[in-house]
């Protein structure tokens, strides 16, 4: 079954690692094969990465777009010990993105590392369940 993406005006979406952007009109496309693609609202990138959990996260973007992403897993295995020696409140939250990551559901461990992205920006307690399955590519 295609997975059918709508895009705003503008918009950029990465597919198997090519950058696209939208034209001035909103368009829809269907995904028919299994691929990597990511949305512009999912991307962080290098100059934005300038907190411990945003940079975890840009980690994990590479992993999931790599085609070999052994060294992307070893560089998020030393942010994530630093980020819980400097906020042990999110370990139950790194522990579970470590655990996909692990299991390579890379994508998984993306969305829920933009979960640990918010709490990082409101300054508040990290999620404690890791969200549904959602439309993982």
């Amino acid at each position: 079954m295609p997975l059918r993406l709508e895009l705003k005006p503008f918009e950029r979406l990465i597919v198997n690692g090519a950058l696209l952007r939208n034209g001035d009109r909103r368009s829809t496309f269907l995904i028919e094969t299994q691929c990597k693609f990511l949305r512009e609202s999912e991307i962080i990138t290098e100059s934005e990465a300038d907190t411990a959990c945003k940079q975890l996260h840009l980690t994990l973007t590479v992993i999931y777009l790599a085609d070999d992403p052994a060294q992307g897993i070893d560089l998020f295995f030393r942010q994530a010990t630093d980020l819980i020696r400097q906020a042990p409140a999110a370990a139950p939250q790194i522990a579970a993105i470590a655990e996909l990551v692990e299991t390579g559901e890379h994508y998984r461990a993306l969305k829920l590392s933009r979960k640990l992205v918010e709490w990082e920006s409101a300054g508040r307690a990290p999620p404690s369940d890791p969200p549904a399955p959602t439309d993982a590519p």
